[in-house]
């Protein structure tokens, strides 16, 4: 098993931590501390690590990813236990974790903290919005979207390293995408650990939770285009020809289009031909009854306006429950060979003596 550390300006906890896992191939990621922490990096390498030492920060994602890259290379066919460098994450929790992962081989294991007990009010708020987010936005119940401790098997690697995030965002869009995939996701309850009010932690907090949120808030923001799109389309339409029916379905196909291209493109990323027969089934199914009810609703409200609020609110979650679980949906597969990421300096445990 390599336990791999990402670590920006860390303190002592890294040390102890390494000592504490001597047992396992500890893998510690320096992601470009400086010349002022190399003291705590040889350290670490002399209570056993293996020390990567990046050439500038680049942010955690950045870091993970050339630790799994690493971890790929050197040492093929062992899974990978990521950690935090703060001290949040104890070795029985890492062993825990690494112990669900070889119990039933699910292609992630997340350590899931409780909150409970004293924990800085951001942390609490923070992990609530997201976790609710999460679930609304992938519909997958996961109790902690924001845990440092994740634990995965070697074939996943070459998946990792292709996820794109460069900072605190990217272990979001590793839960993002694994829904979308439907891959085994398990969790593993763990200790809730926050050292001096979590004082050496680098979030912040708003430019971070912006892009810890920002995959979530894709598919509202793509939805939100689509109706702008086909309300305004369809008013003109409606105006040009005094035909609602003729109006509704022009509005759609156009609508219809946009959304495909944005959600194919920024939201799910992914799509190829089956995609496209995909949406365009989903598309004249969501016409039809778009059709029905903004007749039905124009003729209850006496307001197309009030009616297509109506009729959108009505189907937008059924479309992207169906575009998430089928039209965009993508088995695991393995990815071609990444681009190479900027060279890092590899430096080996100093021997016992």
């Amino acid at each position: 098993m390599i336990v791999l550390i990402p670590a920006y300006e860390p303190g002592a906890a890294l040390v102890e931590l390494v000592a504490r896992l001597r047992r396992h191939t500890v893998l510690v990621v320096d992601d470009g501390s400086g010349p002022r922490y190399v003291p705590v990096f040889a350290a670490a390498r002399a209570a056993g690590a293996e020390v990567m030492t990046m050439p500038f920060n680049q942010g955690k994602g950045r870091a993970l990813r050339a630790g799994f890259e690493h971890a790929r290379r050197h040492h093929p066919g062992e899974p990978v236990v990521c950690a935090d460098s703060d001290g949040q994450h104890r070795p029985d929790d890492i062993e825990a974790v690494a112990a669900r992962l070889a119990d039933g081989d699910p292609e992630m294991v997340l350590g899931a903290r409780r909150f409970m007990g004293e924990v800085p009010g951001r942390s609490r708020i923070g992990n609530r919005v997201t976790r609710a987010a999460f679930r609304a936005t992938t519909g997958l119940p996961l109790t902690d979207t924001q845990t440092g401790l994740r634990a995965y098997p070697a074939r996943m690697l070459p998946w990792l390293e292709e996820v794109k995030g460069d900072r605190f965002e990217y272990e979001l869009r590793l839960l993002v995408r694994a829904a979308r995939e439907q891959l085994e996701v398990a969790e593993v309850e763990i200790a809730t650990v926050y050292l001096d009010h979590n004082a050496s932690s680098h979030f912040r907090p708003v430019r971070d939770s912006l892009r810890v949120l920002a995959p979530l808030l894709a598919f509202a923001a793509s939805s939100l285009l689509g109706f702008i799109v086909d309300t305004v389309t369809l008013l003109a339409l409606v105006a040009l020809t005094g035909s609602l029916m003729a109006s509704a379905v022009g509005a759609r196909m156009l609508s219809a289009a946009v959304n495909y291209s944005v959600n194919r493109r920024f939201v799910f990323a992914t799509g190829n031909r089956g995609s496209v027969v995909r949406y365009v089934g989903l598309a004249a199914v969501l016409l039809a009854t778009n059709v029905v009810l903004l007749e039905s609703l124009s003729a209850v409200t006496g307001s197309l306006l009030l009616a297509k609020v109506a009729t959108e609110l009505v189907l937008l979650a059924a479309s992207f429950v169906v575009q998430r679980s089928f039209v965009f949906h993508r088995r695991l597969r393995r990815p071609a060979q990444p681009d190479p990421l900027p060279r890092a300096a590899v430096t080996q445990p100093v021997p016992a003596r």
